[in-house]
Parts: C-alpha cells; sequence; structure tokens
C-alpha cells in the first residue's frame, strides 16, 4: 500500500482555499438575502424635496415595506399618478389623510374626517405659523369624498405640496411602501 505524503504546505494551502471558497459562499448567500429582502419585501428611498416638510427634509434616507394596509397618518411612498403630470415612474412621499368612503372637509386649517375633527400635530411648524401669520390658511379649503378603492394624500408642507388636492385621489395599486423608518442622516433616526 502507498502512503500519501502530505506536508504542512498542502495543509495550509488547502486550508486557505476551503477558507476563501466559505468567505465567497458566504457573501454569495448574505447578498442573494438583501436581493430578495429589497426588491420584495423592503425599498430603500431617498426623499427628494421639501412638499414633506418638516417631516422628512430633501436627501433623507428611508426604509419602507412594500406589504401594507393603507391607515389614516401613514406616510407612503407612491407612483405619481398620471394626472400629476410628472415624469414616468415618478415616486412621491405623501401622509394619507382620507381612505376609501370617507369625507374630507378642510377648513380653515383644521381637517374633518366623516365630521371629526383629525388630530395633525405634524403640521404644528414654522411653515403653518408663517402662512397664517401672513393671514393665509396653511391647508386649502376643500369638500372631497374618496372614492372606493382610492386613498387622499396630503404632503405635510401643505402650501406647496403637489398631492391629492391637485391631482385628485391615488388608486391603492399606486401606494408602493410604507415608511418604517429613517436612518440618515444619524441625527435623525426615527421610526414610523
Amino acid at each position: 500500500m502507498a502512503k500519501k505524503i502530505v506536508n504542512k504546505q498542502d495543509e495550509q494551502e488547502e486550508s486557505w482555499g476551503k477558507f476563501l471558497l466559505d468567505v465567497v459562499v458566504m457573501m454569495a448567500i448574505i447578498l442573494g438575502i438583501f436581493y430578495l429582502l429589497f426588491n420584495f419585501v423592503l425599498s430603500n428611498d431617498r426623499v427628494s424635496g421639501p412638499s414633506m416638510q418638516p417631516t422628512f427634509e430633501n436627501n433623507e434616507r428611508l426604509i419602507s415595506t412594500r406589504h401594507f394596509t393603507p391607515k389614516r397618518n401613514d406616510v407612503v411612498v407612491l407612483l405619481a399618478p398620471k394626472a400629476a403630470n410628472d415624469a414616468p415612474g415618478a415616486l412621491y412621499i405623501k401622509r394619507v389623510i382620507g381612505l376609501p368612503g370617507d369625507t374630507l372637509v378642510s377648513k380653515n386649517d383644521k381637517m374633518y374626517i366623516n365630521g371629526k375633527l383629525l388630530k395633525e400635530p405634524y403640521l404644528e411648524n414654522s411653515f403653518k405659523k408663517a402662512a397664517n401669520d401672513a393671514g393665509q390658511t396653511y391647508t386649502s379649503n376643500f369638500t372631497y369624498k374618496v372614492p372606493q378603492g382610492y386613498y387622499f394624500v396630503l404632503g405635510d408642507h401643505r402650501d406647496i405640496s403637489k398631492d391629492s388636492h391637485m391631482f385628485g385621489p391615488v388608486k391603492r395599486s399606486n401606494l408602493v411602501s410604507k415608511v418604517v423608518l429613517r436612518y440618515w442622516p444619524f441625527n435623525r433616526i426615527q421610526t414610523f
């Protein structure tokens, strides 16, 4: 019987080769998990524009979940409807105010949903104060009945936001994801 002679150098090379293979396999698994997670479950989004100030500022980074049931006051990422006259595929970030079947009445900067006052603490900001000090309402006055299968969305910076008060309600299929985390900048990390 022939004996195989193995020296220490061969063992070290085999050990390093196995280690490198293990690292490559582990990285492929991790990248695969991230790919699946961020293509089917989560979304990594960047805020562009002032329509949600001061809740969200330009260039902040967000994580949102793709599978959700929209509720009042949820902050959502949505595909801009055709009536918005924006580039195809444009995404907006807005707050859900009206659910299907709701009757909305905005009067003198107070929002009523089906006759009940909606508390909107996110509107207590310097932008609203400036509009009110100038003798203007921050949220335009309107009455609207949300059709079934649609949602009424508004930006938090009401006097400049391009939202449902301009382009109408949004189909459920246009609501892409719900914001759950702001992770950038680090000094503003917050869950929603």
